[in-house]
């Protein structure tokens, strides 16, 4: 039959909630929330050989990742020559996922490649910062290699996850070389991220694999789904709290002028006596 996105949404078991504590802040939640952030992270795979020459020839300076996703390959030509000109003064390697026009200012430092393992690269030992969109993804890649950003948020959740990462000291849009105390602070989160007692993708596994045994969990799910819009923002009880206070004020409003209209005739009728 026809149905809306918040009914079949209000009809779930189990919601797998990709973030974790390590990128949230406390909040209450409910019990058929589970958080399986990271759960497609993995350890790093070598890279091509291609690719692992420049990683190696980037000696102590190390190498910067630059990725803004899979949803944008290109750039304005006027931004992509601004970047590509801040990127060409720093002294680290920097391998860039770009699918546009090679920007002018290009240094000899930059290399560009339609797509780059951004799992593998953000997992090698000489990878010292992430250059990133603030996606979910990579936000949780660089959490699990314990690698610090920048971030450069563009729409939907990105501001927000970026607001996270800049507020537990992980993530700041600043010069690349300021970058020591992130650093700590991204591996901080990353200990925190690696210290569950089951792997994300094993909990994501146990939860859909919990419903399908059980043919659902409506023990988990809020009664608020069967309330309706009036139930659910209190509006009956708020209108019977109100209705005893309009007609607490109404009787003490009788009250006070039945006994003004009483007590007043008394006394004009004592002073005609």
């Amino acid at each position: 039959r026809p149905t809306t996105l918040c009914e079949t949404m209000g009809k779930a078991e189990i919601w797998l909630i990709r973030t974790y504590w390590d990128l949230e802040f406390p909040r209450p939640y409910l019990p058929n929330f589970e958080f399986v952030g990271g759960l497609h992270c993995k350890p790093a795979k070598p890279l091509p050989k291609e690719m692992e020459e420049i990683v190696q020839s980037s000696d102590e300076h190390g190498v910067v990742v630059f990725s803004m996703g899979s949803m944008v390959k290109n750039l304005t030509e006027e931004k992509a020559n601004i970047i590509a000109s801040a990127l060409a003064q720093i002294p680290q390697k920097v391998l860039w996922g770009y699918g546009g026009k090679n920007p002018a200012t290009l240094g000899n430092n930059t290399h560009l490649y339609d797509w780059i393992p951004q799992n593998d690269l953000l997992g090698h030992p000489k990878t010292k910062a992430f250059i990133t969109h603030g996606g979910t993804n990579g936000i949780y890649e660089a959490i699990y290699h314990g690698i610090p950003m920048v971030g450069v948020p563009m729409f939907a959740d990105q501001p927000d996850n970026i607001a996270h990462m800049k507020a537990k000291g992980a993530a700041v849009e600043v010069d690349l070389n300021t970058m020591t105390s992130y650093k700590e602070n991204a591996m901080r989160l990353s200990r925190i991220h690696h210290d569950q007692p089951v792997k994300p993708l094993d909990r994501a596994v146990f939860w859909i694999e919990f419903v399908m045994r059980h043919k659902g969990a409506k023990h988990l799910r809020p009664a608020a789904h069967n309330l309706t819009w009036v139930q659910y923002h209190s509006l009956d009880v708020i209108g019977f709290l109100l209705a005893c206070v309009a007609t607490s004020i109404i009787l003490v409003t009788k009250c006070c002028l039945f006994s003004s209209q009483k007590f007043g005739k008394t006394g004009r009728k004592k002073k005609r006596d």
